[in-house]
């Protein structure tokens, strides 16, 4: 009677312990919090600051082209495309481990930790310093060539992405690589973010509202993606109860079998 009990219990805790409940596959939870939905529409972001290995986007614009044309790569004033898709590998600005771009005929520029607007500006005004008057009418366009990111772990397409756009929060991010599966942790999603010193972790939990004040809830580019797969996923009992019900009734199945052949060759 007291190993019925046992195994009674035993299956019961599996059950129980093993389906994945709707608090750990819910995004934006808690979201009843007026304070938080306030703060988050009255926060201003803070622009984003230029580091190594980001691609920049660099064209300059004046009256006659043809003074600017020595300014801009090759590719800029052959190619209508050249500012799109994997032409922005070849033709766009690397940021060196200095901090630097190397623009033609300017030389280098150096813009770690400036935002875009700063960098036009810079830029404007050394050329306007060495090589043009106001009456030129300079015109500079420089943006980040994407946001470029790696995401693995339980997503349903992991690998290097690009989006072509100015911000790109995780939810889009998520979304662009096919979303989180069942079995993947929402409640611990690694980011691993490069700084000039170094890299650093951080953990976000998407089913928590709260995630909107975190400021790595905008993905940054060279930003890594790490989701992790709930326990569940390696004990194999399904993920939901139907599934979970079905393993525990062949598990016990096996199990009183075994018990019955064992007493009968007893």
């Amino acid at each position: 009677m007291n190993f019925k009990l046992f195994l009674v219990f035993l299956l019961g805790s599996l059950f129980f312990t093993s389906c994945i409940s709707r608090k750990q596959t819910v995004y934006f939870q808690n979201k009843k919090n007026a304070e938080l939905e306030s703060a988050f529409l009255n926060k201003q972001l803070p622009p984003y600051r230029v580091q190594i290995n980001d691609v920049l986007s660099i064209r300059i614009k004046a009256l006659d082209q043809k003074l600017v044309g020595m300014f801009n790569p090759i590719a800029s004033e052959d190619n209508v495309n050249a500012t799109s898709g994997q032409n922005l590998y070849f033709d766009g600005f690397l940021v060196d481990d200095h901090g630097d771009v190397n623009i033609p005929t300017l030389g280098k520029v150096n813009v770690l930790n400036l935002t875009v607007e700063e960098i036009k500006e810079k830029i404007k005004s050394q050329l306007l310093k060495e090589y043009f008057k106001k009456e030129a009418n300079i015109f500079l366009t420089v943006k980040l060539s994407g946001v470029k990111y790696t995401i693995l772990g339980e997503i349903k397409r992991p690998g290097t992405s690009i989006l072509y756009q100015e911000r790109v929060n995780i939810f889009e991010a998520i979304a662009n690589s096919g979303d989180i599966p069942v079995l993947g942790d929402k409640k611990d999603v690694l980011i691993l973010r490069p700084f000039p010193g170094g890299h650093k972790i951080h953990h976000l939990d998407l089913t928590d509202s709260k995630i909107l004040e975190s400021p790595f809830f905008y993905v940054q580019p060279n930003d890594m993606i790490y989701i992790k797969p709930l326990p569940q996923k390696s004990w194999g009992t399904g993920t939901n109860g139907l599934q979970t019900f079905t393993t525990i009734m062949s598990v016990f199945t096996a199990l009183t079998t075994t018990i019955l052949l064992f007493r009968t060759l007893n």
